[in-house]
């Protein structure tokens, strides 16, 4: 209990100079730091009066912002569904311009703290500028994804003649369009191959015409062959009356007379009309007596005499 006061008598007395000098500095210090730190509050304070209502203001514009921004989103998303748009132009669309609103609200609420918006849109073209020669390759398929979207020369679900192959629309992205082929392989082809080359769309129309082809013997009755043929197309209900099949000698080949059979159907039914019809013609030209000749190769054997 009695340490304090020694000090203090220590500090009073001359011959303790070294620990006066000692203490002297150690006020001095905490003088400056009182002072210094006077002078970061008042500073402070200044920064909070100029800057506060910016900063507020800057924050109540990027949160309104964003709230308007959702609000029209939403709006422009249930309006495009409700007319049936296609949902990756739904998608596509509502993202691009969430993009571009979200920018828009950012340079906003920037410009409320003082910052020069001209410069930093100016930053940001060049910026896209040198991102987009970077990613020429990149961009012509976005390009060219857009092109497909809004054109839609083919829609998911749609067998398509793309690019070098062939399958069915899985997925029709911004950057790359997905197939499935036939024997089930995804298949993912740029978009700017897909819009550079010519676009097959068997699924374009609601009906599509059978071409098939059946060869008889040349002594066979072309007549009769086409009333098998006429019957076999009536049989099957999925054979559609109106546009009329066409049946007709196609060609004169050299080993069969060659008859055109064009029926029409419903897209979805082609392939399951065609194969049932090459089986049934086989059948019904089989039970008729009408053959189906093939190539034949005559051999002549000559015996010749040993001298």
């Amino acid at each position: 209990m009695l340490f304090p006061f020694t000090l203090l008598a220590r500090l009073q007395d001359p011959s303790t100079s070294e620990e006066g000098d000692v203490v002297a500095s150690i006020s001095d210090q905490l003088g400056n730091t009182l002072t210094n730190s006077q002078a970061l509050l008042e500073k402070g304070k200044e920064l909070a009066i100029e800057y506060g209502p910016k900063l507020l203001a800057a924050i109540a514009v990027f949160v309104v912002g964003r709230i308007v921004l959702g609000l029209i989103l939403s709006f422009l998303r249930k309006v495009m569904r409700s007319r049936a748009l296609d949902e990756t132009l739904t998608t596509f669309i509502t993202n691009l311009m969430h993009m571009a609103g979200l920018t828009l609200v950012l340079i906003s609420a920037l410009g409320q703290l003082g910052v020069k918006t001209t410069s930093f849109v100016a930053v940001l073209g060049a910026a896209t500028l040198a991102i987009g020669f970077a990613l020429q390759g990149s961009l012509s398929n976005f390009a060219a994804g857009i092109m497909l979207i809004f054109f839609r020369p083919f829609g998911v679900g749609n067998f398509i003649e793309a690019g070098g192959t062939s399958g069915v629309v899985e997925e029709v992205g911004v950057f790359a369009t997905t197939l499935r082929t036939g024997d089930n392989k995804k298949v993912v082809v740029p978009n700017s191959l897909i819009t550079d080359g010519i676009i097959v769309n068997y699924a374009g129309k609601p009906t599509r015409r059978v071409d098939m082809v059946f060869g008889i013997d040349y002594g066979d009755d072309i007549k009769q062959a086409k009333e098998v043929l006429q019957k076999c197309l009536d049989a099957d209900e999925r054979v559609l009356a109106d546009p009329a099949p066409t049946i007709g000698v196609l060609e004169l080949g050299n080993n069969s007379v060659n008859i055109a059979c064009r029926p029409w159907c419903a897209t979805s039914d082609y392939w399951s009309v065609f194969f049932d019809m090459n089986e049934r013609v086989k059948y019904a030209f089989d039970e008729a007596g009408l053959s189906f000749p093939f190539p034949q190769r005559d051999v002549h054997l000559y015996e010749t005499k040993a001298s």
